[in-house]
């Protein structure tokens, strides 16, 4: 079996409740989402999708990741996509770095292999602990009684878990993590996501006028030298996210004891290969994980529940279900949120088939 075409499509997800905002003051009303699809001479097709963020999350963008894979999809034809190691290399060999553009071409290969063997991608990873996967509800900055209106609204349809963006106005932020604190109920998970926003006295600052309450602390500040100070001034369990970026930035935060849990996007690692690998080590180091990416429709949240359900129930705080903000439907088969849950697809590979009419003409073709 080889690879004989690759498939690229610009696809526009619009957000349902949009528009989304975090801190620094970034707003997107829709997001530009790229979905590839790697055909075979065995007539096996894989699919994968990168989302970037918008251009000023992460060190990446849309144009980019199309930019990037335009780069590497000539080198893939003629190659067996069942060699997802070998080929992880050589991508690393042809396109030092960019990580996010490699992300969406190994999601294809692992679905290809779930679908040349006849296994959903989560026995592949590791076999199904539990029976669903608790879903977080991220909460778009704004004003505190419209952050807390939103909880509300959430909570009505079953999430039990909000991971609110503040890392703003440090006086602003301190209302808007105690309005939403007096929306929730014994048993509710309420995460103060600042997105590197603060600087390390504004974190602390917040800290102290909220420690009374019960939360989490996520990615305080840009820098991993400040997060850490920052860890280091608080009792309240830690998140760090834009930090862990490869092996080497874990096993530090680790060394140093930076953080309680981490949050492992896979387009930011690379894939699903480098996510599951640090998700890994997390597991047998006590580390627990939220499995999740920069965004994406049903074919990142369908990768994304894989590796979440395959992830030991003890060690998985929490995973996104990223196609519930969105309207448009890119594939059927994908995860459908029950109160605030969701649970891996049992099709092979991912589990999922694109909806053709959805996506439009591919803006790339290789073959």
């Amino acid at each position: 079996m080889e690879i004989n075409r690759i498939q690229v499509y610009k696809v526009a997800l619009p957000i349902d409740d949009g528009p989304y905002r975090w801190s620094g003051g970034n707003e997107v009303h829709s997001f530009d989402s790229t979905i590839v699809r790697v055909g075979t001479t065995d007539g096996l097709c894989g699919i994968g999708e990168i989302c970037p963020l918008g251009a000023s999350y992460l060190p990446s963008f849309a144009e980019g990741a199309r930019a990037g894979i335009e780069k590497l999809a000539p080198a893939l034809i003629g190659c067996d996509p069942t060699l997802i190691s070998v080929l992880g290399s050589q991508m690393d060999d042809l396109l030092k770095g960019h990580p996010y553009v490699k992300s969406a071409l190994d999601m294809a290969l692992w679905d290809i292999i779930g679908k040349a063997v006849q296994m959903p991608l989560v026995t592949l990873l590791g076999g199904r602990y539990g029976d669903a996967v608790d879903l977080y509800r991220a909460i778009s900055q704004g004003s505190a009684d419209s952050m807390a209106e939103q909880v509300r609204k959430y909570r009505r349809i079953g999430y039990r878990r909000f991971q609110i963006k503040v890392g703003g106005d440090p006086d602003t932020d301190i209302e808007r993590i105690h309005a939403v604190a007096d929306v929730l109920d014994n048993g509710d998970v309420l995460i103060a996501d600042a997105n590197t926003g603060w600087l390390p006295h504004q974190a602390v600052r917040v800290i102290k006028a909220v420690r009374n309450l019960d939360l989490y602390i996520e990615q305080p500040c840009e820098t991993y030298e400040n997060c850490l100070s920052v860890r280091r001034k608080t009792d309240f369990p830690f998140i760090l996210d834009e930090s862990i970026v490869d092996i080497s930035s874990l096993l530090r935060a680790m060394s140093d004891d930076a953080m309680d849990m981490v949050n492992l996007k896979i387009g930011r690692l690379g894939g699903i290969s480098k996510t599951r690998l640090l998700r890994d080590i997390c597991v047998s180091s006590g580390v627990a994980v939220t499995i999740e990416d920069s965004w994406g429709s049903d074919v990142v949240t369908s990768a994304v529940a894989h590796l979440a359900h395959s992830t030991p129930a003890h060690a998985r705080f929490t995973a996104s279900d990223f196609n519930s903000y969105t309207s448009l439907s890119t594939a059927i088969g994908a995860p459908v949120r029950i109160e605030g849950t969701m649970v891996a697809p049992n099709g092979f590979g991912l589990g999922i088939e694109l909806i053709e009419d959805n996506l439009g003409s591919a803006c790339l073709d290789v073959n």
